[in-house]
């Protein structure tokens, strides 16, 4: 279930009223007059199964209410109410499955955002898999996946583009385009740093890697993992299953590809540097594809379900 509350211009509190007891899927409803002062208002409180929230959240932005009041909206960890389970029982499909696009706009927007963080984590995701690819050690390169923020800025293209947002989208392919740059360059430095210190050398990016060989010879199966990757990425993001994002993290090669590419660069090996460049757009395609058919698919999954909830 999910929490609204609604801060309402009082003209506007009975209509808003209305369309919360028409809404199916709603319980709780809690009308506190005047007690909004900024902006003022009514306070109107109520819970809705999660597979009902986006589109009450939709007709209350039809009246206004974001531009003229407050919409905000909480999960609920624990109800204990036989109302509120007859309102999930009603409402259509499954919560677990339910799409907040305006959640989803709000997070991909604060995710995709070129910012010091952001620069930062990436770029210290892309050092630690740069000591990965040099000691062809698996670990650090697993780390070192975990560790970075990519996905963000993906997901922030993915729902650019099915939501039409052009500015969602310059900003996602910005923080993604700059981002990757600054760590490939701020990485190469480290690597510099790494060879005066005596810990890297150019016959460790010459070597054999039989354990991370994989990051410079791009195949088919690196854009089938990262399609599927970016399928589970975007279910993670729009269900209320989140646990699995981590995971997709740890199975696309997006910041070890942008180690390698830096070191090889560093070293003058063009042949490493095109093959991990490669691997880096392929995966990069794969999630963006995945990412954007999935929540296409959703979209016309839920618009079938309120078609046939109001047929």
């Amino acid at each position: 279930m999910l929490q609204l509350r609604l801060i309402v211009p009082a003209d506007r509190t009975e209509a808003v009223v209305r369309l919360v007891e028409s809404t199916v899927g709603t319980a709780h409803l809690v009308v506190l007059a005047g007690a909004a002062r900024d902006p003022a208002g009514d306070l109107v409180l109520c819970d809705v199964a999660r597979e009902a929230g986006d589109g009450l959240i939709a007709a209350l932005r039809a009246l206004g209410l974001d531009r003229d009041g407050s919409i905000a909206v909480g999960d609920i960890d624990l109800t204990l109410s036989a109302r509120a389970e007859k309102a999930e029982a009603e409402a259509p499909g499954e919560g677990a499955d339910a799409v907040l696009w305006e959640s989803l706009a709000d997070a991909t927007h604060e995710e995709s955002t070129l910012s010091v963080t952001y620069v930062a984590f990436l770029a210290l995701a892309t050092m630690l898999a740069a000591c990965g690819v040099m000691l062809d050690n698996a670990i650090l390169i697993v780390g070192a996946m975990a560790v970075g923020p990519e996905f963000g800025p993906l997901a922030g293209i993915c729902t650019a583009l099915v939501r039409r947002a052009p500015g969602l989208a310059w900003r996602s392919l910005v923080a993604l385009v700059v981002g990757f740059a600054s760590a490939m360059v701020l990485t190469a430095g480290f690597g510099w740093l790494m060879e005066l210190c005596g810990l890297f050398d150019k016959s460790m990016i010459e070597a054999p890697r039989p354990n991370t060989a994989f990051i410079f010879q791009p195949d088919w199966m690196s854009f089938v993992v990262a399609f599927l990757a970016g399928v589970a990425g975007t279910l993670s993001l729009t269900s209320a299953k989140s646990g699995a994002l981590i995971g997709v993290a740890i199975s696309v090669t997006t910041v070890p590809a942008a180690a390698n590419a830096a070191m090889a660069f560093s070293y003058l090996d063009y042949g490493q540097t095109w093959g991990s460049s490669w691997q880096l757009l392929a995966n990069l395609a794969g999630i963006v594809l995945a990412g954007t058919l999935t929540l296409l698919a959703q979209k016309v999954f839920w618009a079938r379900q309120r078609k046939r909830r109001l047929a």
